[in-house]
C-alpha cells in the first residue's frame, strides 16, 4: 500500500525536530454547492530542523515517531506550483468586450498572413 503524500504550509517550527503543517483542501458544500476550504494540521518529523515557518513542504505518512507525529517532511515543494488540493486554472486571455472567441480567432487568423507578408518584404 503506497504512503500518502500531502502538501501544506508550515505554521510552527518551535519544537525540536518537529514542524506543524497545515494542509488545506477544497470541498463542495453538501447543501449550498459553494466550494469551501477545510484545513487540518499535521505534526511532521523534521530531523535536521531545516524547514521554517511559512515554507510550503511535502509530507509523507510514516510509522509513529511519537504520540502526535506520524508524518515526516520529504522536501520543500515548488513555491510556484499550487498545492495538491488547490489546483488553479490557467489565466484566460482577456478579450475585447462584445467579441466572442470565434470572432477573435477569425480576426487573428486574418492578421497572421498579413504579418508574414510584411516580414517577407522586410527580408527581401
Amino acid at each position: 500500500m503506497p504512503k500518502r503524500v500531502l502538501t501544506g504550509t508550515i505554521v510552527s517550527d518551535k519544537t525540536d525536530k518537529t514542524v506543524v503543517v497545515r494542509v488545506e483542501r477544497r470541498v463542495k458544500h453538501p447543501l449550498y454547492g459553494k466550494i469551501i476550504r477545510r484545513s487540518k494540521k499535521y505534526h511532521a518529523h523534521d530531523e535536521g530542523n531545516e524547514y521554517t515557518e511559512g515554507q510550503i513542504v511535502r509530507i509523507e505518512e510514516t510509522r509513529p515517531v511519537s504520540k502526535l507525529k506520524t508524518w515526516r517532511v520529504i522536501g520543500a515543494a515548488d513555491a510556484n506550483a499550487p498545492a495538491d488540493q488547490a489546483r488553479k486554472k490557467p489565466a484566460s486571455k482577456a478579450r475585447p468586450k462584445g467579441k466572442t472567441p470565434a470572432k477573435v480567432e477569425a480576426e487573428t487568423a486574418k492578421a497572421e498572413p498579413e504579418a508574414e507578408a510584411e516580414t517577407a518584404e522586410a527580408e527581401a
